[in-house]
């Protein structure tokens, strides 16, 4: 059984073996979550993003999916990257937002990640609504078969601590 628990605070700061990115799909950096991860963790980060797409990642993560990367100078193992999906008011993407964590569950199984720490994913500038970001990632949390031991969802304000409380109760 997953123990899910929640903080608020610098998802950069967390001492975990994986550390989920919210990454855009070029994998290169970007803002928010993505942006701070390759600051913090520094050049290691970049340096794997562009190998892996020099070789099977040339058009770029796709939506939905995850792959892995050192962490760097970040205190943990691994970096999870995935792409979150943008949200849209005509077309319902929330399996692919759904994908986000269980595929980065997956690929933390794959590397013997017991701790992984998430952010609330595609919640930023991908303008998700909050109350329903945080109700897909703790289903899917839940219902996911991992060997990962506890899930720390990282939440970067109250509004979004207080949209993943309401969920975890």
């Amino acid at each position: 059984m997953t123990t899910i628990t929640l903080i608020q605070g610098d998802i950069t700061r967390q001492s975990v073996d994986a550390i989920v990115n919210a990454a855009n799909s070029s994998l290169l950096g970007g803002g928010g979550v993505d942006g701070a991860i390759h600051r913090r963790g520094g050049p290691e980060i970049l340096a794997e993003c562009r190998k892996l797409r020099a070789s099977h990642y040339g058009k770029g993560l796709p939506t939905g999916q995850a792959i892995a990367t050192t962490a760097g100078k970040l205190d943990a193992r691994w970096v999870i990257h995935t792409v979150g999906p943008v949200f849209s008011d005509t077309e319902d993407r929330s399996d692919l937002l759904a994908s986000c964590y269980r595929e980065s569950l997956r690929v933390a199984d794959e590397l013997g990640a017991r701790t992984v720490a998430f952010p609330a994913v595609s919640t930023g500038v991908y303008r998700w609504p909050m109350e329903d970001a945080a109700r897909i990632a703790m289903e899917t949390v839940r219902a996911a078969s991992t060997r990962v031991e506890e899930v720390t969802f990282v939440l970067f304000d109250e509004r979004a601590y207080e949209a993943f409380a309401a969920q975890l109760s």
